[in-house]
């Protein structure tokens, strides 16, 4: 058996969070320390390429020409 020395308060509070599933805490830290050992999840794919099909990026000078085109003549009427 281990002993692991935390405040009254914590032990409190983890004895109530073990009550509130209908365990023990000595069951409770039992099931915890199962999860832990279980195998990984699969890894998420990363998100590195997700927009590669659409292919490179506008480049600064295209964009400040896009903008310049939108906003052409924007106001003149007011």
């Amino acid at each position: 058996m281990t002993v692991i020395e935390i405040p009254d308060e914590q032990a409190a509070a983890l004895e109530a969070r073990a009550a509130a599933q209908g365990l023990t805490l000595q069951q409770w830290l039992g099931r915890l320390a199962e999860e832990g050992t279980a195998t990984p999840a699969k890894p998420l794919k990363s998100a590195y390429g997700l927009l590669a099909e659409y292919g490179p990026a506008p480049s600064a000078e295209e964009i400040d020409e896009n903008r310049r085109d939108m906003f052409h003549g924007f106001g003149e009427d007011f």
